[in-house]
């Protein structure tokens, strides 16, 4: 997946195609190589094969939400290296809480916006 081997690669999980086609574009402009995947146990597959840099999780999905991942992925070998940031619907801040417990490194709101992934990004060094 990685056409040069200085890109940093990003993972997006989420079950809607748009949000995924979306956040596509945006990731692959701040010149990250980009995989994606519909639910979280098609994206820990991907993980085992190839860990990626960066993850961009969908906390409601199908088959494995984004928690479940979450912890498996935390979990597995070298799981603990990617930086995780939650996109979430949910503004609870117990919700939010419980995604950094399980290891999440940031949050985004849905719904975004290139300015705020780019914001994000930038937050934790990753551009």
């Amino acid at each position: 997946m990685r056409t040069q081997p200085d890109m940093k690669h990003c993972l997006i999980v989420d079950d809607s195609r748009v949000v995924r086609t979306v956040a596509h574009r945006i990731i692959t402009d701040l010149s990250f190589t980009v995989s994606e995947a519909g639910d979280g146990a098609s994206a820990l597959k991907q993980c085992q094969s190839q860990m990626p840099d960066v993850i961009l999780l969908d906390w409601n999905m199908p088959v494995m939400n984004g928690m479940d991942f979450l912890v498996s992925l935390r979990r597995s070998d070298g799981g603990k290296a990617p930086v995780v940031i939650l996109c979430t619907n949910e503004k609870d801040s117990d919700h939010i809480s419980e995604a950094i417990r399980a290891g999440a490194d940031e949050y985004i709101m849905k719904p975004f916006d290139a300015d705020i992934v780019r914001s994000k990004f930038d937050q934790l060094g990753l551009v």
